[in-house]
């Protein structure tokens, strides 16, 4: 598969992640109960980070191979931090409201722009 095509996948599939950890986290806020730790949290967070390491691996080769004009690695290593910890954090209530949004914001933010930036590269799609 076309390394742009394979980049694009993870990406979209992060921004997917994300908008369901949007969702679970309005939902722990809303019922005031955590997430169970064995049977939800762990093995959902497991899933993303599986999904998440292939990204970041993925988005440092594509970004020094061709050097976009506004992205850098340390902005793909935030972003993966930033999913790292939002995996896990969106299952409990206690969890800082502001800093949530910060995390998903700042997270979505680099996801967008690196699809953009990879999609503007591979041009229009041939017929």
């Amino acid at each position: 598969m076309n390394e742009n095509v394979e980049l694009s996948n993870l990406s979209n599939q992060l921004l997917n992640y994300i908008f369901f950890l949007s969702e679970r986290y309005d939902k722990a806020r809303e019922l005031q109960k955590s997430g169970d730790f064995y049977k939800e949290v762990k093995p959902f967070a497991d899933e993303v980070k599986i999904t998440n390491d292939e990204w970041k691996k993925k988005a440092v080769q594509w970004i020094k191979l061709n050097r976009p004009k506004n992205l850098f690695v340390q902005q793909i290593e935030s972003t993966y931090e930033n999913i790292e910890a939002i995996s896990v954090q969106a299952f409990y209530p206690e969890t800082s409201k502001s800093r949530f949004t910060n995390l998903i914001v700042s997270s979505q933010y680099v996801l967008d722009r690196l699809l953009q930036t990879v999609k503007e590269e591979m041009g229009p799609p041939a017929t």
